[in-house]
């Protein structure tokens, strides 16, 4: 498990383009058959990708040295979503069968978790968010359908999307992982423009479906002192609380977007005038 330490706004200013890549970009979570974490001090988060190929990937008990605990989810709760073929998530001896864009919550207190794929030759893809949490809510799958779907933006400003809740009140309960996807439409190539930021939580977004030639610029700094990074297919990107998020790609793609912070409530955000960018 690699750890980020959390980093400060004045302190991002003084940063080139490889030290903010070094702070806030994940560059690799999927390799075949491993298990790759990151856990960050913003809002101790964890981020993660797991990629079962001719064997199952399982989440080691030594992790829970990693949080202090006696295992990994003792004091935490887990959402994934499934970006590659058919796949299993088993916990605690009940299997749970995830199809691509489908998720799985997992509540606290779960002890052994396995990643599996259906087909070897079309491996799942298990993307993964984690949080502390205080109460145990029930593991439960949710499919596309199941998920919140709202439809934002237009094809003028090239931002027409529609945003899926998966793991949100109004879907399933969880302590404080809000976790969707959103996906653009054909055309368009801005995502969250106009722009916020959220003081009360923090977020990470995690850009997937791209061609191996398309990349996304990723806005990222204050509203007053914005940076970018340019960010390719299945890499992420961790925002702190003071950071706008927002992206614009060269072709198409689609993100998963994860939230830990002091509320659930998804609209809670500091919008930012088009005018006050800069």
């Amino acid at each position: 498990m690699e750890i980020r330490q959390a980093i400060h706004s004045e302190h991002a200013k003084t940063l080139d383009t490889q030290g903010l890549r070094d702070q806030f970009l994940i560059e690799e979570l999927f390799v075949d058959n491993q298990l790759k974490l990151v856990h960050s001090h913003i809002d101790r988060i964890i981020i993660g990708g797991a990629q079962p190929v001719e064997e199952p990937v399982t989440v080691p008990a030594a992790l829970g040295k990693q949080t202090g605990t006696d295992f990994f989810l003792e004091r935490r709760e887990l959402g994934t979503i499934n970006i590659g073929g058919p796949g299993s998530v088993v916990v605690d001896g009940t299997r749970h069968d995830i199809d691509t864009h489908e998720g799985l919550y997992i509540g606290k207190g779960s002890r052994d978790i396995q990643f599996e794929s259906q087909n070897p030759d079309k491996p799942a893809a298990f993307y993964m968010a984690c949080a502390p949490a205080h109460q145990a809510h029930p593991t439960r799958k949710v499919t596309l359908e199941d998920a919140s779907p709202q439809t934002l933006g237009d094809t003028a400003n090239s931002n027409r999307r529609t945003i899926y809740k998966y793991l949100v009140p109004d879907v399933l309960p969880t302590c404080q992982l809000l976790m969707g996807m959103t996906r653009l439409e054909e055309g368009s190539l801005w995502n969250t423009m106009p722009c916020h930021t959220h003081e009360r939580r923090m977020e990470a977004y995690f850009y997937f479906d791209m061609a191996d030639d398309s990349l996304v610029f990723h806005m990222m700094g204050e509203p007053q002192e914005t940076r970018h990074l340019v960010v390719r297919n299945r890499q992420a990107v961790l925002s702190p609380s003071w950071s706008l998020h927002s992206g614009v790609g060269t072709g198409s793609y689609t993100f998963i977007w994860a939230m830990v912070g002091e509320n659930q409530t998804f609209p809670d955000m500091d919008h930012v005038a088009m005018s006050d960018l800069r």
